[in-house]
């Protein structure tokens, strides 16, 4: 049971950083085309169309920035998740960046919609990560 604690925090970022990275996946047509059964996007056209229903006060060159913006924090946060590189960072950015993303769909969506898709949970898990004293099994955890 020593090592539970270590596995929990390994779980959660592999869990987390992949969770980043398959949506943006699915935003360049990766996972399939727009309409198959597993993908939500399936092209970035259609993720803009989404992120500007989400930010409705913004025109649609700019809720595409935001796409970009989005995205590279995704598969940045993702990647140094997953290999364990400054988690702390990455955890908090995460934090952030799920949190604009679940309040942006509270309001303007519905307010099911953060909690349909447990998007409160996964700002809250890298809340919960950012706190973590240590991370064994990460690069940040070589001595």
């Amino acid at each position: 049971m020593k090592n539970t604690p270590h596995f929990a925090q390994l779980f959660l970022r592999l869990a987390l950083g992949i969770g980043f990275i398959l949506p943006v996946m699915d935003r360049f047509g990766w996972l399939g085309a727009p309409g198959s059964p597993t993908v939500g996007w399936g092209s970035w056209s259609i993720f803009v169309d989404y992120t500007n229903s989400l930010m409705p006060y913004l025109s649609r060159a700019l809720a595409n920035v935001m796409g970009i913006i989005a995205t590279a924090g995704e598969l940045i946060f993702g990647i140094l998740l997953i290999i364990g590189y400054k988690i702390k960072l990455a955890a908090i950015g995460s934090f952030l960046l799920t949190l604009a993303f679940a309040l942006s769909m509270f309001i303007f969506a519905n307010y099911r919609a953060p909690f349909n898709y447990s998007v409160f949970v996964v700002s809250a898990s890298s809340l919960v990560l950012a706190t973590l004293p240590g991370y064994k099994w990460s690069v940040d955890g070589i001595k």
